[in-house]
């Protein structure tokens, strides 16, 4: 039996979570016999130390963005790589993910957060433990948190990261373009998208408040030609909002239970309107949908729709809160543009190397 431990960070359903426990079910699935575990590490040191910080970071990101991406981008993606210290989390966190390791005993460690990556990474610098680490990227980018000398793999989103850790000296046959990961059931081909009369649009990205969501429901008065679902997850005060519009051409779906639920609606939809978290923008270009970005969290959201914008993966509506007909502009861009991103998400996926995790973790074990 092969003992998998898989560390994310916080407890907010983020993107680090999602790729966790869709490998979880990947490998519980495979004919293998693994037994998997996934450890939080400030919960695992305090439940009321990981809400705090939880609470801080979303109040943080929510009404002082400009602060927060300023702060991220000076602490997390200006540093060289390589010798890198961060000897306060060392003194919070090194000897509970000592303990974490001695607990669990796991043949191999995925990180899906690069603190615990960067903990793991010095354990093994200093001789405090040699197992096995993969780091698992979920952006477009790697912010200088990540461990590197110690992990024995990378599966990394996209060929520009690859280039860039080989640049910093990793082994090629140690970092693979597996694409952010994704439960397979979004990686089935969908039916050709027409252009036609009347649209379908999913609308995502309402977890972390209603605020620009709101607004840019409320900007898009509909004409009938378009019909938006809005996924509304866990928000049940933008859930309510939206029923309390009652308009025809706007419905607000609840918490999404299941991952075909969610590919059922993928298969419905000519388009999404969303925010650039790695996860859903993964799904999206698999399942060839259009996809136009609203809003980006500051920080690693802002760095993956730079990403994007550059490899033409997605229409930015960087000034939707003035248009006075965002529905036009979306039915034109479906009409005019859709071959384009066809093509843009079709040379995406062909760029990714190696996509079956299960297998790829069987290889190293």
């Amino acid at each position: 039996m092969h003992r998998i431990l898989f560390m994310p960070l916080l407890q907010i359903p983020s993107g680090h979570h999602h790729v966790a426990d869709c490998i979880q079910e990947q490998l519980k699935q495979s004919a293998d016999d693994f037994l998997c575990e996934k450890v939080e590490l400030l919960s695992y040191r305090s439940v009321s130390l990981e809400k705090f910080i939880s609470f801080v970071y979303l109040q943080w990101i929510q009404k002082f963005p400009s602060i927060y991406s300023k702060t991220y981008k000076q602490l997390a993606v200006k540093k060289e790589m390589h010798n890198k210290h961060y000897y306060l989390y060392e003194a919070l966190f090194l000897k509970q993910v000592q303990q974490i390791i001695d607990d669990a005993k796991p043949d191999l460690v995925i990180c899906t957060h690069a603190l615990p990556s960067y903990l793991l990474n010095r354990m093994k610098k200093r001789n405090l433990w040699s197992g096995r680490i993969v780091n698992i990227y979920t952006d477009y980018f790697i912010n200088d948190l990540w461990g590197m000398d110690g992990v024995d793999y990378h599966f990394i989103p996209c060929m520009e990261v690859k280039n860039k850790l080989l640049g910093k000296g990793v082994d090629p046959t140690q970092a693979i373009v597996t694409g952010i990961p994704i439960h397979p059931v979004f990686t089935k081909k969908r039916d050709s998208k027409e252009v036609k009369a009347k649209y379908n649009v999913l609308i995502s990205g309402g977890n972390m408040g209603t605020g620009s969501i709101e607004r840019l429901i409320r900007q898009l008065h509909p004409s009938g030609v378009v019909t938006y679902d809005v996924l509304c997850g866990k928000n049940e005060r933008l859930f309510q909002t939206i029923k309390q519009m009652n308009h025809p051409s706007i419905k607000a779906l609840g918490y999404i239970r299941t991952k075909e639920e969610m590919n059922h609606l993928y298969n419905l939809a000519d388009a999404i309107i969303t925010k650039p978290g790695g996860v859903t923008i993964t799904e999206c270009l698999w399942k060839k949908i259009p996809i136009f970005v609203y809003d980006a969290l500051p920080g690693q959201e802002e760095i993956n729709l730079n990403y994007l914008k550059s490899k033409g993966l997605i229409h930015h509506l960087d000034n939707w809160d003035t248009a006075t007909d965002l529905e036009f502009i979306l039915i034109e861009q479906l009409k005019n543009d859709s071959l384009h991103f066809q093509k843009s998400s079709q040379a995406f996926i062909d760029s990714i190397e190696n996509h079956n995790i299960p297998q790829l973790i069987r290889n190293i074990l």
